[in-house]
C-alpha cells in the first residue's frame, strides 16, 4: 500500500520597521529516495520574490529567497505532493553474530567512515556531572540495544511545548525533562553516539492522525547506523521505529544542520514569526 501526502507549510513574518534588505533558505522539501515520490511542487511569497534553487553541505534541496524591495511583512506558503510506498520498520536481516557487530563499531576504520555522527556537538553533549544513563547491554543486539533506548528517551523526557526552544542544550533538557521532538532526538542522538553508534538527527514531516505526539511545524526524529543492516530510523517522540508517516526532509549533525528557515534580516525593532504544517495522507488509487 501506497499514501498519497499533501503538505503545506506556511511562514509569516511580521516586522515593526521597514526591512531594507533579507536572505532566507528554506530547508524543506521533502527528500527522494526510494520511499518518497514527488508529485509537485509549488513555492511562492507573498512579495514575488524570485526562488532559488541550490544543494546545502549534506546534499539537501534548499530554496533561497532574496527580495529586493523593503517590507514590513511577508509571508511564504510551500506545498508540496508525494508519494510514500509502505515501509517495513523491520524489513532486514538479524544481526547474525551479536559480538561481530560490536566489534565492527571498535574498528578504526568504522569510526572514521562514521565520524561526523560519532562526535559530540553543540546540542548532543551529555554534561560531564551526569553519570550513565543509558549503557548498551553488549550480549544484546544493537537493534534490540537501539529499541531499548527509544523506549528510555521517550519514557525520560515528557513532551510539553513552550518549554525549550531551538537555542536548548541537553543540561537543560536533562534538568527540566520536558520538551519537544527535537529535544527527543538529541538525547536520542547524543545516546547512540556515547554508544559508539553513528546517529544523525533528521528533519521531516509526520502525518499526525494517529495520535502522534509533534508540533505545529516540523517534525525531528533520528536515524542510526547498525553495522550489516544499515540506516535504521527511531522516533522517540512517540517511541516508535520511522515508518510511512514519516516523511524525511533532511539530516545532519543536529538541529543547526536541519533548521527549515535560516536567514538575515536588516531592520530594527520587534518582529513575529509564525509556521504552520499540515500533513494529510489518503491511500493510493490503484
Amino acid at each position: 500500500m501506497a499514501l498519497e501526502y499533501s503538505i503545506t507549510y506556511k511562514a509569516e513574518n511580521t516586522y515593526e520597521n521597514w526591512v531594507n534588505n533579507a536572505y532566507w533558505q528554506f530547508l524543506i522539501i521533502p527528500q527522494q529516495n526510494n520511499t518518497q515520490e514527488f508529485i509537485g511542487i509549488d513555492f511562492k511569497n507573498s512579495l514575488n520574490a524570485a526562488n532559488e534553487n541550490s544543494i546545502n553541505g549534506f546534499g539537501f534541496q534548499t530554496i533561497r529567497v532574496h527580495p529586493k524591495e523593503k517590507f514590513k511583512q511577508i509571508s511564504f506558503e510551500a506545498n508540496f505532493k508525494l508519494i510514500k510506498k509502505e515501509v517495513n520498520p523491520f524489513d532486514f536481516e538479524p544481526e547474525e553474530n551479536i559480538q561481530t557487530a560490536y566489534l565492527k563499531i571498535k574498528e578504526l576504520g568504522f569510526k572514521v567512515d562514521y565520524e561526523a555522527f560519532l562526535r559530540n556537538t553543540h546540542f548532543t553533549t551529555i554534561p560531564d556531572n551526569t553519570g550513565n544513563l543509558f549503557e548498551f547491554n553488549q550480549n544484546t543486539p544493537i537493534f534490540e540495544n537501539l529499541q531499548q533506548l527509544n523506549h528510555w528517551v521517550s519514557d525520560y523526557i515528557n513532551f510539553k511545548t513552550e518549554v525549550t526552544n531551538v537555542d536548548t542544550k541537553l543540561n537543560e533538557i536533562l534538568e527540566k525533562r520536558q520538551g519537544v521532538c527535537q529535544d527527543f532526538s538529541h538525547l536520542f542522538c547524543a545516546l547512540a553516539r556515547h554508544n559508539g553508534i553513528p546517529a544523525r538527527y533528521v528533519s521531516g514531516y509526520l502525518h499526525q492522525g494517529n495520535g502522534f505526539f509533534g508540533d505545529s511545524q516540523m517534525h525531528a526524529w533520528a536515524e542510526v547506523y547498525i553495522p550489516k543492516i544499515g540506516w535504521v530510523g527511531f522516533d522517540p517522540t512517540n517511541n516508535l521505529i520511522a515508518n510511512t508517516n514519516h516523511i524525511k526532509v533532511a539530516h545532519g549533525k543536529d538541529y543547526k544542520d536541519c533548521s527549515p528557515l535560516k536567514g538575515v534580516v536588516y531592520t530594527s525593532g520587534k518582529n513575529k514569526t509564525v509556521h504552520t504544517v499540515k500533513v494529510s495522507g489518503e491511500q493510493q488509487q490503484q
